[in-house]
């Protein structure tokens, strides 16, 4: 039977008016009495989330139409278009940048096979066209109707977590309640953010562990933000509300590679390169005892003091974070005196190791700023395995095949000096300031050990240590020792360290460097 031209206008129409009607239910998602609740919890929608994070009018929305095949509970007589998580791709900043979102209007943003299928699906389109992907996470975990399918399609999301890592940047937001087997998806990607007071994470919820344990606790106290930035260490940035948090995102974004093949985007905004600094001759205290703020050297160096810093909760006596120099991209790992006296500790070894993998997965060159007066010594921290966690840290530094650059401004003893990007470790280029010492131990250590009997048995035990301190640092501590023998390529003026970081950069942008053949390593965890 022939059909008219005029009969296929009418009936497409027809579609096209059903298609616009479909369109409008999904904008409201569970409903319009669930929106209200969403809002009513001072919480976004997910759509509402994805069009604040892209650039505006670039979001594409994928599998818009997928139901869930459940029907068990009745679950068959409740379907929604596009079940519960939204998905697609767009752009952030003029990049391409995929994203998808839970709706927690829709059965509490719980996972399904057919949600988990649409997050996997996307995963497996962002790995193809090398893009990031960003996850806008807000579900009560996995669904209780689906039983164990439900789980395996968790696993499905964590073995994609896994496939492509270190391949395209994988970013988590915790926007809501992340809980259960769910959770182990942010704990594979390379950032996690989370939003005060409404993001929470956790495995199990504080009713199951009190039938287990007996120990009460709330929601806030076992998975709030504050408690995974500063004690758990399994959140890396902060933010006091949604929209905050996902400009922070954007902001992270512009100083990272799409993927692994590309090099980080240069920015037009460089800094002048041969800006000095008057400051930089008198902010490290003569006293090596005295602390001071390594954010402050840090501002002072990097493009317009433009720092982001990652895990700044955690691991204090360690900095790390994002920085331009020269209009480059580089990761920056630093002591920072203020805690612990820049010592390294189970958690700052953690912290550092994971950032300087992820700088080499990416491309990113890394600078280390050192001040170390070695590892944190306690009982607990041996108890905790600084052996075991302090070695990750060598492990990433020898591992890394991307520029690196160090500076030693004060401290560098023992075995923490050799973790901090030395030379041994590969490190492309070592500078070091006049002020730096350089040695086994500290010179009152040393001396304690070496000259113990010399000191007692003197006339003036406090003043033949003194002169024992000073003749010890004079030959062994001083940076020209270290220059001498090759272990430091140069010893330079403070005030000249930015153009000389960034001279060194620009050497090493070509850089071609690689590891033996295998499988991968066996790195202390």
């Amino acid at each position: 039977m022939m059909i008219s031209k005029t009969t296929t206008a009418i009936d497409n129409n027809s579609k096209l008016e059903g298609l616009f009607q479909l369109k409008q239910q999904q904008l409201t998602g569970g409903g319009s009495d669930r929106v209200q609740a969403q809002h009513d919890k001072g919480k976004l929608t997910a759509r509402e989330r994805i069009n604040l994070f892209l650039d505006p009018g670039s979001f594409e929305e994928l599998d818009s139409f997928v139901l869930h095949n459940c029907s068990h509970f009745k679950m068959s007589e409740q379907k929604y278009l596009g079940d519960a998580v939204i998905t697609g791709y767009g752009t952030v900043n003029g990049r391409k940048t995929f994203v998808f979102a839970q709706d927690f209007t829709v059965f509490g943003g719980t996972l399904s096979v057919a949600s988990a299928g649409k997050i996997c699906k996307l995963m497996d389109l962002a790995a193809k066209a090398g893009a990031p992907i960003i996850g806008l996470l807000d579900s009560g975990g996995a669904r209780i109707q689906e039983g164990v399918d439900s789980l395996a399609a968790c696993g499905e999301i964590f073995e994609r977590n896994t496939r492509y890592s270190g391949v395209i940047p994988q970013i988590s937001v915790i926007m809501g309640p992340c809980a259960g087997a769910a959770v182990y998806s942010p704990g594979l990607t390379d950032f996690i953010f989370m939003v005060e007071g409404i993001g929470q994470m956790y495995i199990t919820g504080p009713n199951v562990i009190k039938s287990v344990t007996g120990e009460n606790v709330t929601f806030e106290q076992l998975g709030a933000a504050n408690v995974h930035s500063s004690k758990s260490g399994n959140c890396h940035f902060v933010a006091d509300n949604e929209q905050e948090c996902l400009e922070m995102v954007r902001r992270l974004l512009s100083f990272l590679p799409q993927n692994n093949r590309e090099n980080p985007p240069p920015s037009a905004l460089a800094d002048e390169m041969t800006r000095m600094d008057e400051e930089l001759l008198s902010i490290v205290p003569a006293d090596s005892h005295r602390s001071y703020d390594m954010l402050q050297v840090i501002d002072r160096i990097v493009d317009r003091g433009d720092f982001m810093e990652v895990h700044a909760d955690f691991g204090k006596s360690m900095i790390t974070g994002f920085a331009r120099l020269g209009g480059m991209s580089v990761g920056v790992v630093a002591q920072q005196p203020k805690f612990a006296a820049g010592a390294i500790t189970v958690d700052s070894a953690d912290k550092a190791a994971r950032f300087v993998r992820f700088c080499d997965c990416f491309n990113i060159p890394i600078v280390t700023l050192v001040d170390v007066p070695g590892y944190m010594p306690s009982v607990e921290e041996e108890y905790k395995g600084i052996i075991r966690h302090g070695a990750k840290l060598l492990f990433a530094y020898s591992e890394a095949t991307v520029p690196k650059i160090s500076l030693i401004l004060r401290k560098a003893y023992g075995g923490a000096y050799v973790a901090m990007s030395s030379k041994s470790l590969r490190t492309d280029i070592n500078f070091a300031w006049p002020s730096a010492e350089i040695a086994v131990m500290g010179p009152m250590g040393a001396i304690n050990i070496l000259f113990r009997s010399k000191v007692e048995k003197s006339d003036d035990p406090e003043a033949t240590r003194r002169q024992l301190v000073q003749e010890y640092s004079d030959e062994f501590a001083n940076p020209y020792i270290a220059a001498s023998n090759g272990h430091l390529d140069d010893v330079i003026d403070p005030r000249l360290t930015r153009s000389k970081l960034i001279k060194a950069l620009k050497l090493l942008e070509n850089k071609a460097d690689t590891n033996p053949y295998k499988k991968h390593g066996n790195m202390p965890l």
